[in-house]
């Protein structure tokens, strides 16, 4: 694949936590591309597998690793296994994360008359499930926090790393509907401001970028219907974004490269970058 520039990341281990999906496993190709040895880490092992051997067909060096971000001893299996192949990691970029239709409405406004109906199907504000919202706070908050635990701990001994965090733009301007992911996405934007201070004696940089519409697995039938037109969701949403289209996997990578490179980046920490084709500076008007 081409980046859009090279940055020095030889003799640097990077992990990558849902690398098996659309967006991450481009981040993992990229850096991969400019010299990082890259441990794919997903819950799927296939799909890790598969972005591993891509790097390496390129002539690049690279492991899968099943991991659960959810599981500290899954976790902790990991980094050993990425230690004893690649050796300490020196770059991790938390990418896995997600929604849960349990957390999330049926309607972008609450009608009182909704609740007067009987045997109603639609999920109002009053219906979300707490075990809904829990595991989405839980993969995208969680998620992050346990995986920085497990992979940064090499990092601090050795006085030098870098983190980076997956936002979104649900983080800046919640969505309608996805209470539970705007919320989640939210705390991992403070934590990424929290664990920049806190890490920052230590040598280790966290950042995070926050995406803003991009096609991948999880949203595509949101906004996109069989045909490749756009859903009404969809169209709302190209319509707030002032450069008129969702964003492609590649366009997180100028900014995931500068970030992640110390020559570049190196005095920069707990920034939350948003890569959104201007969504969060357009008021609607």
């Amino acid at each position: 694949m081409s980046v859009p520039f090279s940055v020095n990341l030889a003799g640097k281990v990077a992990l990558v936590t849902g690398g098996g999906g659309v967006l991450c496993s481009t981040m993992a190709k990229a850096l991969a591309e400019c010299g990082a040895a890259v441990a794919v880490a997903d819950l799927r092992p296939e799909a890790a597998e598969q972005v591993a051997q891509a790097i390496r067909a390129n002539g690049g060096r690279a492991m899968a690793v099943a991991c659960n971000v959810l599981e500290r001893a899954s976790l902790e299996a990991a980094n050993l296994a990425v230690e004893k192949e690649l050796g300490p990691v020196d770059i991790l970029v938390n990418g896995a994360g997600g929604n849960h239709p349990k957390g999330t409405t049926a309607m972008e406004y609450l009608n009182p008359d909704d609740l007067l109906q009987e045997n109603r199907d639609l999920v109002t504000f009053y219906d979300l499930d707490p075990k809904g919202i829990e595991f989405v706070f839980n993969l995208n908050f969680l998620g992050t926090l346990l995986p920085s635990q497990a992979f940064t701990r090499s990092m601090a001994l050795r006085r030098r790393g870098v983190v980076i965090n997956i936002s979104s733009m649900n983080a800046l301007r919640p969505l309608t509907k996805i209470p539970a992911y705007s919320g989640a996405k939210a705390a991992v934007s403070n934590l990424t401001l929290w664990m920049a201070v806190h890490m920052a004696k230590a040598g280790i940089r966290v950042n995070a970028i926050a995406p803003g519409f991009f096609l991948a697995d999880q949203n595509r039938a949101l906004l996109t219907k069989p045909d490749g037109s756009l859903t009404a969701r969809g169209q709302t949403i190209q319509s707030h974004t002032p450069m008129g289209r969702f964003g492609e996997p590649q366009d997180l990578l100028g900014t995931l490269l500068w970030l992640v490179s110390d020559a570049g980046a190196g005095f920069v920490t707990g920034s939350v970058v948003p890569v959104d084709g201007g969504f969060s500076a357009f008021s609607g008007v």
